[in-house]
């Protein structure tokens, strides 16, 4: 019912630890916005300078939102009481679960969030510390508090504070469940005013999403509440509080069967199993399931299908559809509220939030979130609410959130120009994490039988039990099954060699037809019969693209062990991958929001204009692959002429030949790096055909791409993926040597979902 849900990836306990590990402890950094290199910067940032916006601060409070952090940080606070579903394990344990949480917030809405795990379990110490921090923060996002302290935690400090306090663990489980509800009732033609409604497990998710329908229309007496001693009925004593009571019923009902007699609509915010067919079959026409329980369902869509095939159902899982997730309202609502400034979060904001997502999940869903979930998103019984990677989220909750804050009297700055606010919203979004999503996504749709060629190296086994257990499709791993075993054991994955196929040359039933089909393609080559021979059953890269020649994998990674160039050489000795045959290397280099693809980082040494037009109609390609539409500079040190150099004039000649090609899509050049990626500079020469940043760099030769590369890398600390291996005959990547196994992963991914293979 959370972000905090299972899905098909078997995750073991040793690849949990090492992603919190590497590549160092924790999931976030901080890090300065602001120069931090000279006396000057020294000076503005502290002493002297600094006691100018403090002064201004201690006249007029507010400039804080303008000289501060505080308009855009959120504090995610928690005491461990009542961490995921484990329960009470302590403060100090609760803490990846907030930093995780923190980083949520930056990817899904850009919101600088820090975690903070208080040792107390006294409501009162918890309440007063929370209070004390409160001019360091916009908003306070609660989680993992235990019931019913929680309740009282979040009032006092609502009454206390001026700034937005949410207990994520109920509102956030309460708007998505209200946005799925809106929809599905919609499609069953009934209205929230006149349906039935029980809702299972009297904690603070659950009675949080009962007070929220009631605020949106949904009538007291037709909502029951039961808990794990049954209906929670007028006159009840037994395990009560007041959060309880104020949802008790006057009612014949005593349990959960027999209050789903006739029910509209069950909502599960209790324990796997609670719902039986029988319960579901006894439910009205067209009811409405939401299995929210975590990580398994009250009852699985399958089994409330199989009675009632009317039903439209919604679970807490991402590997079903209608998956009810927090991730899809606390980044967005506190976006909006944020830049309002604004002083609480209330119910208005909350189902402005509701209906927004309600009403995004209805309109047409854009192409790269279907691709990015491998099928077609359509409004209806199995895409009610939706997806937490859609692009649009950012610009269409928060202004919904925004506007409601101003309606109710809550924003300190009301947002004028929102046309404007709705474009800034747009900007902040990362296309980073959308673009691995749709590559892995499309990955796993494709079910690929992955031949991981190294298998003597630990990280590439690692991929590959990541692979097999992720759902991805079947790992054949080349190597000794002995070696294999040893070091997947060194790992602390010893357990894996069963799931994974070891495929041995020494012992392969295919090596005959191997050695006649490699015979058959070096013989004027000058190779005879038992180099080749020897080639198969001696080179790792040779037998995997053996395998991959005759149909005995889908897909091929190498290269984790190897430098590249030898590597190509091998795999050439199979497939046609010569600069002449068509293939190009391209590497995407992303940092901080923004893609570019640079080519070639692989096959061509020093490309001529003939060449650069391929280069640039393969990276083209590659950026559609992505979602991308494709804009293609031409990088030089000289701008349209000037300075003249004939490195300058074939990279001139390239859009010339692309002219005669006739290409579907953008391109200009020659011209440097700064005027094909910031359009003021490229103001400077309003001839240019590019209408925006270019997104493909072609540059002049493989080294100065290579350069362009790492130094991105190291200096910038950019994000590279590839360079992907394109214009191939077969789904072939090639990883670098220093690559992480989170690098050998996605080019695996990329191998898979035929992003390079195109011609």
């Amino acid at each position: 019912m959370s972000e905090k849900t299972s899905n098909r990836a078997r995750i073991t306990p040793e690849e949990a630890l090492a992603y919190h590990m590497e590549p160092r402890p924790g999931k976030f950094d901080v890090v300065a916005s602001t120069p931090m290199t000279t006396q000057r910067d020294l000076s503005l940032a502290y002493s002297p300078g600094v006691a100018v916006p403090v002064q201004a601060i201690a006249d007029r409070p507010e400039t804080a939102y303008d000289y501060t952090t505080k308009g855009n940080m959120v504090a995610v606070i928690s005491n461990g009481t009542a961490i995921l579903g484990m329960g009470n394990l302590g403060a100090l344990a609760s803490k990846p679960v907030m930093e995780g949480k923190a980083v949520l917030f930056k990817r899904f809405a850009d919101v600088n969030a820090i975690d903070i795990e208080l040792d107390t379990e006294d409501a009162d110490e918890f309440i007063n510390a929370v209070r004390l921090m409160g001019p360091t923060f916009g908003g306070i996002n609660l989680e993992d508090i235990k019931a019913p302290e929680c309740f009282i935690i979040e009032q006092r400090l609502k009454e206390m504070m001026d700034i937005p306090v949410f207990h994520d663990d109920q509102h956030g489980t309460a708007v998505i469940c209200a946005a799925g509800l809106l929809n599905a009732l919609e499609l069953s033609g009934k209205k929230i005013e006149d349906v039935k409604i029980v809702l299972n497990g009297a904690g603070a998710a659950g009675i949080a999403c009962l007070e929220l329908l009631k605020s949106m229309g949904a009538r007291h007496e037709n909502c029951i509440m039961a808990d794990t001693k049954g209906v929670i009925y007028q006159g009840r004593t037994e395990g009560m509080n007041q959060w309880k009571s104020a949802h008790a019923v006057a009612t014949s009902a005593r349990t959960l069967e027999d209050a789903m007699k006739g029910a509209d609509v069950f909502l599960g915010v209790s324990a796997k199993g609670a719902v039986t067919q029988a319960m579901v079959e006894s439910m009205a026409d067209n009811p409405v399931i939401f299995a929210m329980a975590n990580p398994d369902p009250e009852i699985t869509p399958e089994d409330a299908h199989a009675v009632r095939p009317d039903a439209i159902v919604a679970t807490g899982r991402s590997d079903y559809p209608n998956q009810v997730n927090n991730v899809l309202g606390f980044p967005y609502l506190f976006r909006g509220a944020l830049d309002i400034h604004a002083r609480a979060i209330n119910d208005e904001m909350k189902i402005a939030c509701a209906e927004a997502l309600a009403k995004l999940a209805r309109e047409d869903v854009p192409d790269e979130v279907a691709v990015a979930y491998g099928r077609k998103l359509q409004f209806g019984r199995d895409y009610i609410i939706p997806t937490p990677f859609d692009p649009r989220l950012i610009h269409v909750v928060p202004p919904a959130v925004a506007r409601a804050g101003m309606d109710t009297g809550v924003a300190r700055r009301p947002i004028i120009d929102m046309d404007g606010y709705v474009q800034s919203l747009k900007n902040r979004m990362d296309p980073t994490a959308a673009i691995l999503q749709g590559i892995h996504a499309r990955a796993r749709q494709s079910q690929a039988r992955m031949i991981f060629a190294e298998g003597d190296d630990p990280r590439v086994l690692r991929a590959a039990v990541a692979w097999q257990r992720g759902g991805m499709g079947q790992a054949l791993v080349v190597g000794r099954e002995a070696d294999v075993k040893e070091k997947l054991e060194t790992v602390g994955l010893g357990d894996a060699v069963r799931e994974l196929t070891v495929v041995n040359a020494a012992n392969s039933r295919h090596l005959d037809a191997y050695h006649e089909f490699l015979y058959a393609r070096l013989q004027r080559k000058g190779v005879d019969r038992e180099d080749a021979h020897k080639l198969a059953n001696r080179d790792r890269h040779v037998f995997a693209a053996l395998m991959l020649a005759h149909g005995h994998g889908d897909g091929l990674v190498t290269g984790a062990t190897r430098k590249n160039a030898p590597v190509l050489a091998q795999l050439g000795k199979v497939f046609d991958l010569r600069p002449q045959d068509g293939a190009v290397g391209i590497t995407a280099v992303l940092h901080k929001g923004r893609i570019v693809l640079i080519g070639d980082t692989l096959v061509h040494e020093w490309p001529e204009a003939e060449d650069l037009a391929d280069i640039a109609t393969r990276g083209a390609g590659v950026a559609r692959g992505l979602g991308l539409e494709p804009r293609v500079a031409f990088l030089s040190f000289s701008n349209f002429g000037y300075p003249v150099s004939e490195r300058a004039v074939k990279m001139a000649k390239a859009t010339e030949v692309l002219d005669r090609r006739g290409v579907d899509f953008e391109y200009e050049g020659e011209m440097t790096v700064d005027v094909a990626l910031n359009m003021d500079s490229a103001a400077r020469y309003p001839f240019s055909r590019l209408t925006g940043p270019a997104n493909v760099l072609v540059v002049p030769a493989r080294h100065s791409a290579s350069i362009s590369v790492k130094l991105m890398q190291e200096m910038a600390g950019a994000t590279v993926i590839g360079p992907i291996l394109t214009g191939v005959p077969q789904p072939i990547q090639i990883c670098s040597t220093t690559s992480t196994v989170n690098d050998i992963l996605n080019m695996a991914a990329i191998s898979a979902g035929g992003l390079g293979n195109a011609r």
